[in-house]
């Protein structure tokens, strides 16, 4: 009798082991087909970043090889048709969505800005820097933006002695995180917000679109300017860079008085000796990005058009040497932020 139960008993043992290995092994599986199945779409989506990847780093090169193309002379056939056209092709490179003579990947915008279309701010004497602290402020803070140029001033100039309402290194060596001012041309357009001041007042900036330090002058050709320089440029409001920007879309500025067609003259007072249309540059920042598009609700009709809503960039600022010589590279910032784009609603009287 008791064998008979001792084996009924070692018969249950044996049948919860069992089931218990059953359950833990069915846990098991079930675990490692999650993870099968977690690293297989880790593996798919990685596979993806590395295509968008390899199809943006494909489009900056492309966008070299247009602007190289630029350079070269063009063939004799084909300059009857760059004079029907009526408008020089390097003014395309303002920033609008492009489409390469080596067409980018599918998916892939392309936008290239021409460096005239900024403010140098290596060429920007206490003048000029006086005029955009004044379109930023406004001239009622003569006080403040005294002080702010007395501060630039310090900064650019090449000794340590301050001036009035000035701020040398005794100043920037005594701030909780200290640095040592520049004495000399800026080196990066970040830069000026170390300038006493200059932090509060550019705070709302997009530095790289409106500043640069790599052209030789110290104007700017209208047709290729960045909304965010405009938006600094004395005698520019909103409404009119509206207009400047609807204009240029199918129109080209060939002098002032194209443009005072559009600005009033008092504006245009003010504005005349930051200008010339006939500047370009052998620099350029190149972005490349894959586009997140949305519908969006634009205009008057209700009419739905596709709005780019990609809000940073690959990009790549170089100088165009020759047709024949590479691309000196200045900078890559892999996460710049895309300039403003607007889309504007054209007027009848810029579509004729």
């Amino acid at each position: 009798m008791n064998t008979a139960m001792k084996n009924k008993n070692v018969k249950g043992s044996v049948i919860v082991v069992t089931l218990w290995t059953v359950v833990l092994l069915t846990i098991l599986v079930t675990v490692i087909a999650g993870q099968i199945r977690l690293s297989s779409r880790a593996a798919f989506y990685h596979q993806e970043e590395l295509i968008d990847w390899a199809n943006v780093v494909s489009a900056v090169n492309r966008a070299e090889m247009e602007l190289m193309l630029e350079r070269m002379p063009r063939p004799p056939e084909t300059l009857d048709d760059l004079n029907d056209i009526n408008r020089n092709p390097l003014l395309r490179f303002n920033g609008q969505e492009l489409t390469l003579n080596y067409p980018q990947a599918d998916g892939i915008t392309v936008r290239i800005y021409d460096h005239s279309g900024k403010i140098n701010l290596r060429e920007l004497g206490r003048p000029r820097m006086r005029a955009l602290l004044e379109k930023k402020l406004g001239e009622e803070a003569d006080a403040e933006i005294d002080q702010l140029i007395a501060a630039w001033g310090d900064w650019v100039d090449l000794n340590n002695n301050a001036g009035i309402n000035g701020a040398e290194n005794d100043y920037y060596e005594s701030l909780d995180i200290p640095y040592t001012q520049r004495n000399g041309k800026l080196e990066t357009v970040e830069e000026i917000l170390h300038v006493r001041g200059f932090d509060e007042v550019f705070a709302d900036t997009d530095l790289d679109a409106a500043f640069t330090l790599y052209t030789d002058g110290e104007q700017v050709n209208l047709n290729l300017a960045t909304v965010e320089a405009m938006q600094l440029l004395p005698g520019l409001d909103d409404e009119l860079i509206e207009e400047i920007l609807a204009f240029r879309q199918n129109n080209e500025f060939r002098g002032n008085g194209d443009i005072a067609q559009i600005v009033p003259a008092e504006n245009m007072a003010e504005l005349r000796p930051w200008l010339n249309s006939r500047v370009t540059s052998s620099f350029y920042t190149i972005m490349a990005y894959k586009k997140i598009a949305t519908e969006e609700d634009l205009f008057d009709d209700d009419e739905l058009v596709e709005v780019d809503v990609s809000t940073t960039s690959y990009a790549e600022t170089v100088q165009i040497i020759s047709f024949a010589e590479k691309p000196k590279i200045l900078k890559i910032n892999p996460y710049q932020t895309i300039p403003v784009r607007p889309v504007i609603q054209l007027e009848d009287e810029f579509l004729e």
